[in-house]
């Protein structure tokens, strides 16, 4: 379970394409972000495929049991990594990991099995009492400055290595009370780099994260706002829009959700107390 930097770049690839601007037509290349699917096992059991960025494959795969709530706690997660497959294809693309206590889901048949693409979400208010008895509310002394919270935008945008290059990735990002960015994560999928994210914070013992901000490059669907949910983060800020389910779970859960947060303004959904002047 190595630990990576932030700023290593997520894989790329290089497409030729017709370039056409004000000076005419030219063909060029042109760099894209990674699409790969990703399979994990349980336990000898597939029950997801991913599509995702590949990178930082082991926490994605522990981020997504613990916002699935397959492991508890991080002890419940045995093992974690790349299947040591014949082919290249299930050595880069199928991720197997050992886990305590999930004998009994496993052995009805776990009927969930995701298939999910890089835009997925769970659909349905019923969707929020089901987060809701998977996870207590939110209880959290954390206490943020605005200006604290507007600087943030642009010290995601400053990190996220492969955006630059292309365009095509999603950003989360995890910060402390004072703003400092304590590591991100980059994927195709925005409910991807989340789970990159949490399972980052599993790894390093940082869960729960009580006292800690994620901000997310695009939108805060209900996805996001469910897996933040699940690791207790209580300030919750997008650069884009919330979803409207995403701000009944929100409010339902004690959490801080901001929208369209910029350098100069924000819209704050739920939860503003925690957003106070210093």
């Amino acid at each position: 379970m190595a630990q990576t930097d932030v700023e290593k770049q997520a894989p790329t690839s290089t497409w030729q394409v017709t370039k056409v601007s004000a000076e005419g037509t030219a063909l060029g290349p042109d760099v894209l972000a990674r699409e790969e699917p990703l399979e994990i096992r349980v336990n000898g059991q597939s029950i997801a495929v991913t599509m995702r960025t590949p990178g930082h494959d082991e926490e994605l795969a522990a981020g997504f049991l613990w916002t699935e709530r397959l492991i508890a706690q991080p002890s419940d997660l045995l093992s974690v990594g790349h299947c040591p497959g014949k082919s290249e294809e299930e050595r880069d693309n199928i991720v197997l990991a050992y886990v305590n206590g999930v004998e009994d889901i496993l052995g009805e048949g776990w009927q969930r099995n995701f298939q999910a693409t890089s835009s997925c979400g769970i659909c349905g208010k019923t969707s929020i009492e089901a987060v809701r008895q998977a996870a207590d509310p939110i209880e959290s002394d954390l206490n943020v400055a605005p200006e604290v919270l507007q600087r943030l935008p642009n010290s995601l945008r400053a990190a996220q290595a492969t955006f630059e290059r292309t365009g095509g990735l999603h950003a989360a990002g995890l910060y402390d009370a004072a703003g400092e960015l304590l590591f991100l994560r980059e994927d195709v999928g925005r409910h991807n780099a989340v789970d990159k994210l949490i399972g980052a914070a599993l790894f390093r013992k940082m869960l729960p994260l009580e006292d800690r901000i994620v901000l997310v490059s695009g939108r805060a669907g209900f996805e996001i706002v469910q897996k933040c949910l699940l690791a207790s983060v209580p300030v919750i800020a997008a650069v884009g829009a919330p979803s409207s389910l995403a701000v009944e779970l929100a409010a339902a859960s004690g959490m801080t959700l901001i929208g369209f947060l910029r350098d100069s303004s924000m819209n704050i959904y739920t939860g503003a107390e925690r957003v106070t002047s210093q």
